[in-house]
């Protein structure tokens, strides 16, 4: 006999979609022509996600009479920039704790820069009239289990140390917050942070882009990339752009140059988005802030509402051999029964809800687990990636990073470590593959055995993916 839970599971996913609830909207821009001749230009950006929109707007602010080409394989937000939660906050390097790991020597310069990325974002929101159903409740870390709770204490000790308007919360009161039995305590993390709606702010993004004067063009393919002298020449199916800078902003996709995939790999990170809740619904699960919440899970949950009271939850990596970006990957609708699962073991009193959308989308993961920059053909072309799932407002920052280190690193951030340091290589198949699914399996183990998320990083450089 099926277990309870597990009936409900597969019930609640009878009528899915499978497809990204963001881009699910009867507004969705018409793609732009692609590429059909040969352009000039300064700035060359391929790849029309958060980073390359981020990077175009920010260029063009910098320099309003620069000469600006972007090409985008699909249709902008149609890749990773369309299927992520959709959180955003201060932090650049993937929470604070990650980033005083990774970069100690950096942390107060990155603490200073996260909270000035967010009000550029928050301000191009503002000037350019941007409604991507932005929510300003901060962030809320709970944990899962009563062995979590010292672990978030120290969290939220990091926290207030670097002057972050954070709150503990013990079990009754991060149940007020959010009314979960699993959750045991949290951190509420207040400083400018929050959701929005992914697809609508890629697209805002894009109008925004085209009013400052960047030229976009869709269905536009990388096809070679090489030096022509003192500029790089890119070839597309239909036309080329000769520039003497380019920004690539192609994350897990990884086009350009065959090196990035040596640092970045493709993970697959999978999504649900239920009917809207009702009254009675929303009453018994209180969130009455609205928060994006992260728990403490190895297999990390995540889970924010949408303007319509829908719940979009997430979590449950996973990895498809030479790390491919199809989304047919995932197009089973059995491979979202365990997500399903966690929801319906998170909120109990929410059995019988239905799923409307399924979908993953590919996670650019590097070893730093944060945004690197890797330079190719004497500077003059530069990657910008490995988010590793936190890019939707760390992308504002990367690009701007990446634009500065292609003028030059005329600014003192872009000499740094964070922005001078490489994340370590990682194996290449079929010992990726193989290291990647013993990985899964280890991390699935740990949360059964009540897991930290933290033991994450010893997991993975166990499986020979060191970490830097």
């Amino acid at each position: 006999m099926a277990h309870p839970t597990q009936r409900s599971s597969v019930i609640s996913l009878a009528d899915v979609t499978m497809s990204p609830f963001w881009l699910d909207r009867p507004d969705a821009p018409e793609a732009l022509p692609p590429l059909t001749a040969h352009r000039k230009a300064d700035l060359l950006i391929v790849g029309g996600g958060f980073t390359g929109l981020w990077g175009a707007i920010q260029a063009k602010q910098a320099q309003p009479d620069l000469d600006v080409v972007l090409i985008e394989k699909g249709t902008v937000a149609n890749g990773a920039s369309g299927r992520p939660g959709g959180v955003v906050s201060t932090s650049v390097m993937h929470g604070l704790s990650n980033a005083v790991r990774v970069f100690p020597n950096d942390i107060a310069e990155l603490e200073r820069l996260g909270k000035e990325n967010m009000h550029g974002f928050m301000q191009t929101l503002s000037d350019h009239g941007i409604d991507c159903h932005a929510e300003w409740g901060g962030e809320l870390t709970v944990a899962v289990g009563a062995d979590h709770i010292d672990a978030l204490h120290r969290e939220h000790e990091l926290h207030l140390q670097y002057g972050h308007q954070a709150v503990f919360l013990d079990q009754d009161a991060v149940q007020a917050q959010i009314g979960s039995p699993r959750y045991k305590a949290g951190i509420w993390s207040k400083d400018i942070s929050g959701t929005v709606h992914p697809a609508l702010l890629a697209w805002g993004l894009k109008r925004t882009a085209l009013s400052l004067g960047v030229e976009i063009f869709e269905g536009t393919e990388l096809l070679t990339l090489d030096e022509a002298g003192a500029k790089i020449e890119v070839k597309t199916p239909f036309g080329s752009v000769t520039a003497p800078k380019v920004l690539l902003a192609t994350n897990a996709f990884a086009s350009g140059h065959r090196g990035i995939r040596r640092r970045v790999v493709a993970i697959r990170d999978r999504v649900l988005a239920t009917e809207p809740l009702c009254e009675q619904q929303m009453a018994s699960i209180g969130w009455n802030n609205r928060q994006g919440v992260y728990d403490t899970r190895t297999q990390m949950n995540y889970m924010r509402l949408t303007k319509d009271n829908r719940i979009i939850f997430g979590g449950r990596l996973g990895y498809a051999f030479a790390g491919t970006t199809s989304p047919g990957v995932d197009s089973d609708v059995q491979t979202y029964e365990p997500l399903a699962d966690a929801f319906f073991d998170t909120f109990p009193q929410l059995q019988g809800l239905r799923f409307t959308h399924a979908w993953s989308g590919p996670i650019d993961l590097s070893t730093r687990m944060a945004v690197h920059f890797q330079r190719y053909h004497s500077g003059k072309v530069v990657y910008a990636g490995g988010y590793s799932g936190f890019g939707v407002s760390a992308s504002r920052f990367g690009a701007r990073i990446a634009l500065d280190i292609l003028d030059g690193s005329k600014t003192s951030e872009s000499r740094l470590d964070f922005a001078t340091q490489l994340p370590n290589v990682v194996p290449p198949e079929p010992f990726r593959w193989l290291g990647a699914q013993v990985t899964m399996y280890a991390l699935d183990t740990a949360d059964r055995k009540g897991g930290w998320r933290k033991p994450w990083l010893r997991l993975v450089s166990a499986m020979g993916f060191p970490l830097s």
